[in-house]
Formats: C-alpha cells, sequence, structure tokens
C-alpha cells in the first residue's frame, strides 16, 4: 500500500504561510502542518487550526534560524542579545554536542516550546525540526526522552532514496546520489533510535533536494514513482511574499508550491493512483 502525508512546514511564521496551509487543507491535498511556536504568527496558526479539526498539527522545533520560546538570559549561548538562534548550522551543531553547558540550555529550550505547545490544546501529532536538526545526535536524545512526557509518537525521518528523487527533479544527479550515500548512515541511526525508543514513523520524505521547488510537474513525476510504504512529501507555501519569508527563503517558490497543493489534476492523480491520504497519528 503507498500512502501520503502532505505537510506545510513553518505553520506559523507568518500569516501568507498560515493562510496557504488553511486553504490547501480546506481545498487542497495537506493535511499535516508544523507548528513554530515561537514564531510572530503563531497565535493566528493556532487559531485557524483550531477551526480545522481535519487538519493535523505538530511541532516545527526551532534550534537555528530563527528566534527562540525561552528570553536570551535564560539561554546566552544559543542565542543573540535579540533572542536569535544562530544560521551557522555547523558550529552551532558542535556546540551542542561538545558543550555540556550548551546542551543544558538546549533542552530548556526544547522543554519550553513543548510546553508552549501544549497550551495551545492542540493535540500533538508529531515533531521535527527546523532545517532537519532531529537528525542531531544530542538533539535527538533530547528529543526523545523530553518528548514521551508530552505524548510524542511520531517523529519525521527525512530519508529521501535516490531513485525517485532523481526521478522527481531530473537534475542534479550527481549531488542527489552524494547526499543520499552521506545521509543514508544517520538515517539508518535515526531509524534504530527511534525503533528502540517505540516512536513511529515514515519510510520516505520529499523536498530535501527540492525544497521550495515543489511545483506541480515535479510532485506529478514523484506520484508516479511514488515507493510503497508511508512517503512524506513536505511543503513551503505562502499565498504572497512577505519580510518573514525573504529573509531567510528569498529563492523559494512559495507560491507556487501552494498552487501545487491546490492543484485539481494532482488530487485527482493521488485518487485516481489509489494512494491513501495518511497522517503521522495514524502510524
Amino acid at each position: 500500500m503507498r500512502s501520503l502525508i502532505v505537510t506545510g512546514d513553518d505553520f506559523g511564521l507568518a500569516v501568507p504561510v498560515n493562510e496557504a496551509i488553511q486553504v490547501a487543507h480546506q481545498q487542497g491535498i495537506l493535511n499535516t502542518a508544523s507548528l513554530m511556536v515561537g514564531a510572530p504568527a503563531a497565535k493566528d496558526a493556532v487559531e485557524r487550526a483550531m477551526r480545522l479539526p481535519t487538519l493535523r498539527v505538530g511541532l516545527h522545533l526551532v534550534l537555528v534560524e530563527g528566534g527562540s520560546t525561552l528570553p536570551p538570559e535564560r539561554i546566552p549561548d544559543l542565542v543573540s542579545r535579540q533572542g536569535e538562534f544562530s544560521s551557522r548550522l555547523i558550529l552551532t551543531g558542535l556546540k551542542y554536542f561538545f558543550l555540556p553547558g550548551v546542551r543544558r540550555q538546549l533542552e530548556d529550550e526544547i522543554r519550553a516550546q513543548l510546553d508552549q505547545y501544549c497550551l495551545t490544546g492542540l493535540p500533538l501529532d508529531h515533531i521535527n525540526a527546523h532545517n532537519h536538526f532531529q537528525l542531531h545526535p544530542t538533539v535527538l536524545e533530547i528529543i526523545l526522552r523530553v518528548g514521551k512526557e508530552y505524548g510524542l509518537r511520531a517523529m519525521r525521518v527525512p530519508y529521501e532514496p535516490f531513485w525517485q528523487s532523481w526521478r522527481m527533479g531530473r537534475q542534479h544527479g550527481f549531488f542527489r546520489f552524494l547526499s543520499w550515500l552521506m545521509l543514508a548512515p544517520w538515517m539508518g541511526l535515526l531509524r534504530l533510535k527511534l525503533r528502540r525508543a517505540g516512536i513511529h514513523s515514515n519510510d520516505f520524505a520529499f523536498g530535501l533536494y527540492d525544497s521550495g521547488h515543489m511545483t506541480q510537474q515535479r510532485v506529478m513525476n514523484l506520484l508516479s514513482y511514488l515507493p510503497h510504504g508511508v512517503t512524506e512529501v513536505y511543503f513551503h507555501p505562502a499565498t504572497q511574499s512577505c519580510p518573514e519569508l525573504e529573509r531567510t527563503m528569498a529563492d523559494y517558490e512559495h507560491e507556487r508550491e501552494f498552487e501545487t497543493l491546490i492543484c485539481p489534476d494532482i488530487k485527482r492523480m493521488i485518487a485516481s493512483m489509489g494512494i491513501h491520504p495518511w497522517t503521522f497519528s495514524e502510524l
């Protein structure tokens, strides 16, 4: 059986993102969203989600390239004086791994974001992390240990198999193959740790190498070669551009991704191929 989870990331980042996720759920194929609880439009996102009982919402942990939930004085080694996480991913990852004081602050921030999510009153469908930082061993260990206290049952595994990935994009084949090869051990380790912790996950994910560019043709190509199992396809849609998107995702095609999600031809294709809509809660 082929099952499909369609996720909108960065829910709460900006009102145009929230609008796109709402409409894509009501009129299109989107059935899941990942909420940034500390983002500027998080309150608006929660209000919309409350009006959409069939939309499954999870936590999109922000530990890089975004604002913190705790004030800067509580986590001075994690954020700037303005409360912003670093965008230097490698350096940040090294700090999280090697410095015990930083790890303690990291756990405090993860707990704060989970606490903030609980206050929304929304059931926790899943957890993933901005820039896939759930792959970081320190971050993963904290999520698995702390998350169960908050009812964590499912997480995203961002495993994009090479063959279907290349068929979808039809470009950058060498880059896709090399990335797939380098990430394969991390994916295997992530799956092993999730199984040992009793946490469910998807089998495949698409959007890793075409992030921000999940156009109608790419998604149709993917659907033609969709593997058997549970696949998550994630998007970064918006109804229009805005400063929040321009700041860190200026090259993303947010509006085209929104058009993909509400495209009638794609919706008909999914139905005609017998692909089952799915959510993390159903794993």
